[in-house]
């Protein structure tokens, strides 16, 4: 399934991957992840995603970002900036786009401590890794069933439909 097929009224949980083709943009996947944003920001879908994916697109675009400073190789880029932490400052794009993703209307769930619990066993029946078994855990408890997300790991996951940007 593919954005365009969510239909309106829909409710879906976005993963970090579709924030971050939106934000980046991708050369491939950024146009349809900015309509599915603004069908969000005019309320033709009811859009949700989790404080730690927030953090978790936060992150990807700091890479993106520092990996196109001058003279900066795209390997590496974490340790890098570990060992450069002052560049951090002069990186802007992560923080802007966090902004925006609180002033949109989407909505940001916090997750509770027990779901990191139910997450794990999620991660074990699965074969999914933490963040993206937290995702499940996250949606299973607010009762959503459609994701937005690149990730066809998600796949395997029962009563989950998940639409990829293309």
């Amino acid at each position: 399934m593919k954005f365009g097929d969510l239909g309106s009224g829909a409710r879906v949980f976005l993963d970090a991957n579709t924030l971050v083709y939106h934000f980046g943009p991708h050369p491939t996947f950024g146009a349809a992840c900015h309509q599915l944003m603004q069908r969000i920001d005019q309320q033709d879908v009811v859009a949700f995603t989790s404080t730690h994916v927030l953090t978790e697109m936060a992150h990807r675009l700091m890479m993106i970002e520092a990996s196109a400073l001058p003279g900066w190789k795209p390997t590496k880029i974490k340790q890098t900036l570990q060992k450069q932490f002052k560049a951090l400052q002069s990186l802007t794009q992560f923080r802007k786009a966090i902004d925006a993703v609180l002033a949109s209307r989407l909505h940001v769930l916090t997750v509770a401590p027990a779901l990191v619990s139910v997450a794990a066993g999620i991660s074990q029946t699965a074969g999914l890794l933490s963040s993206d078994a937290l995702i499940v855990a996250v949606m299973q408890d607010q009762r959503l069933s459609d994701l937005a997300s690149h990730d066809a790991d998600f796949d395997r996951v029962p009563g989950l439909t998940r639409y990829a940007p293309a």
